[in-house]
């Protein structure tokens, strides 16, 4: 069998870490995913999905350092049924995705909330470095700042109906 999952989509909330008693991380946080179709009456219409995500380990250290609420990433992981008894004896169940590998999609900065851990250079890297961690360049005194070289994205537009399954 096979179980894999890949999202796209922006954090609803900022990431909530726990330790276990041995000091492996389990961060928590959920995603935002949109789907823009056409309905029957050819009226294009928007569905947003909300998922639950769950990181273990490094990532999910590296996942509450650098992502706030409303940061945009890609996951890789499986699909996971969760399972507990509620407070009144209740039983209760929920879909989640258990993150395998993290990408991160925001440049340092673009993000709506507040810089990725606060400080202006990104990715919660001090003032002296560029947001990958590289050395910034000084510019020079009559110069305007130099602009860190960013990785270019691809951006496809794909149209729901060119789209064969």
């Amino acid at each position: 069998m096979y179980n894999r999952v890949i999202l796209v989509g922006n954090l609803t909330r900022d990431v909530e870490i726990r330790y276990t008693p041995s000091g492996s991380a389990i961060g928590k946080v959920g995603i935002a995913t949109n789907r823009r179709f056409k309905a029957a009456n050819g009226e294009q219409r928007d569905e947003t999905m909300f998922i639950d995500l769950t990181f273990f380990g490094r990532t999910a250290e590296i996942a509450n350092q650098y992502l706030r609420k409303g940061s945009k990433v890609l996951v890789e992981g499986r699909l996971v049924l969760e399972q507990w008894t509620a407070q009144d004896g209740t039983k209760r169940s929920k879909h989640s995705v258990t993150v395998d590998n993290l990408q991160m999609l925001d440049r340092p900065g673009e993000n709506s909330g507040s810089g990725y851990g606060g400080s202006e250079g990104g990715y919660g890297a001090p003032q002296a470095k560029s947001g990958y961690g590289q050395p910034a360049q000084q510019p020079a005194p009559s110069a305007a700042p130099a602009q860190p070289e960013q990785p270019s994205v691809p951006e496809i537009d794909i149209d729901e109906d060119e789209i064969p399954f």
